[in-house]
């Protein structure tokens, strides 16, 4: 299960913490959703999802100030933060009340104020934290961005994908991860790659040694994270192999349950692999916008055997 410290959320939503003296960093977020505990301030608490990050906005605040008396609130809350939630935040600014914030010291709950709206809140903390907690993998690989297409470069060890990648950033493209990919699937038909921190923007060549992408080549050469939209895999070259050489059918690799279409280059002297990716990421955003080059060459070749069977059939006639 993947996890993201509360200090995270905080620092990145902007979020004021009201009890600073409970260590945010030592208490995990491993649930993506978020619930607003309209329900359970009315006393009901089955199916509560106590992993969930819990949000007031303007309807709970005004529950809790004109609906129940102190001492009421104080034996709900006291429920409330018994299950051990990871926080409680008010959005708009709102203040939490005393009793509110006397009760989470005492069962060490942070108590946090976004300045956002409810909603606009929701959504971010949603979007961030499904980013934050999809499923990862570690792949072995070279990812670039290539006229905005995300090229996963894929092959045995030693096979020439950071020289394809090198040649592909002097061309103008830029490096996201050389050597080890880190794929995210932060939504349903949606892969991220990213680099390692450790290993970022450094590529490897067999008998140069390690360069430095951003300083040698520029800032402009390399990117932080990539949707992944195409596999290219490298391959030694066999004669008893049979290539694929029209493309009608597309190929797919599959990573963290989603199919990602791909293509297998066989690599041979002489062959421009940058190039071929180039062209690879092309063709495959012309698919995108409709257009497919391979069924367009079918309908012609069926189209004129089509138009001579006539005529052939008119002549007899």
């Amino acid at each position: 299960m993947y996890q993201v410290p509360l200090t995270k959320l905080i620092e990145k939503l902007n979020l004021v913490n009201h009890i600073p003296e409970i260590d945010t960093d030592k208490i995990m977020i491993t649930d993506p959703d978020i619930n607003r505990p309209a329900i359970q301030l009315a006393g009901f608490f089955e199916h509560f999802d106590t992993n969930r990050i819990q949000i007031c906005g303007n309807v709970e605040h005004a529950y809790i100030a004109n609906m129940h008396t102190e001492e009421e609130n104080r034996e709900i809350f006291k429920k409330l933060f018994s299950y051990k939630i990871p926080c409680l935040i008010f959005c708009r600014g709102l203040e939490p009340h005393e009793f509110i914030l006397d009760l989470a010291r005492e069962y060490g709950i942070p108590v946090l104020t976004s300045h956002s709206t409810t909603s606009s809140f929701v959504h971010e903390a949603v979007r961030w934290l499904h980013v934050e907690l999809a499923p990862r993998i570690s792949i072995h690989g070279v990812l670039v961005d290539v006229y905005g297409e995300g090229i996963l470069i894929m092959g045995e060890s030693g096979i020439g994908k950071s020289e394809a990648a090198l040649e592909l950033i002097k061309r103008g493209h830029r490096l996201v991860s050389d050597d080890v990919v880190e794929i995210k699937k932060v939504s349903v038909d949606t892969l991220v790659g990213t680099a390692p921190e450790t290993t970022r923007h450094f590529i490897e060549l067999r008998g140069i040694g390690i360069i430095d992408v951003k300083t040698l080549f520029g800032i402009e050469c390399v990117k932080m994270s990539q949707s992944i939209d195409l596999v290219i895999k490298l391959e030694e070259w066999s004669k008893d192999t049979e290539y694929d050489r029209l493309g009608l059918t597309d190929q797919y690799t599959e990573i963290l349950g989603n199919q990602v279409v791909s293509h297998s280059i066989p690599i041979r002297p002489g062959r421009n692999i940058a190039i071929i990716v180039e062209s690879a990421a092309v063709n495959h955003r012309q698919k995108k916008m409709g257009y497919n080059a391979a069924q367009e060459l079918y309908n012609r070749v069926t189209g004129n055997m089509q138009k001579h069977m006539n005529e052939s059939k008119n002549s007899e006639v």
